[in-house]
């Protein structure tokens, strides 16, 4: 089963008020740039992964934390979750559409970034 909210495109010239408290487009935003929603993306950019492959690709990120940003991308419609009705469970996460097209100008400016660094800074 695939979980996931299917977001419609916005009329044309139709933008949301964003500086405004109720828009409902600055929570997705506040996801996607909170401390581990940017990490989320720019990991499934390649390809989708389980949960735990996830928790061991973003290095200090709890496993709360995690299943709390996930569950948040998922609800925007960023992400989707698939679960094999095994025991326990496997989990799947990866990108939609929606997600491929915000997280490419992050990993975008997680390059630029990563290139600029001094060598000796990376860590």
């Amino acid at each position: 089963m695939v979980e996931g909210v299917q977001h419609r495109q916005a009329e044309t010239g139709k933008r949301y008020d964003v500086f405004h408290t109720d828009c409902p487009a600055r929570d997705v935003v506040d996801h996607v740039t909170s401390r581990w929603g940017i990490w989320v993306l720019i990991s499934l950019r390649s390809n989708s992964l389980r949960f735990y492959e996830l928790r061991e690709s973003i290095q200090g990120v709890s496993e709360k934390m995690l299943a709390q940003t996930l569950r948040a991308l998922v609800q925007d419609g960023l992400i989707w979750r698939e679960v094999e009705p095994t025991t326990p469970p496997q989990v799947t996460y990866g990108l939609t559409e929606f997600g491929r097209d915000i997280g490419e100008p992050l990993t975008e400016l997680f390059d630029r970034i990563t290139r600029r660094l001094s060598p000796h800074g990376a860590g």
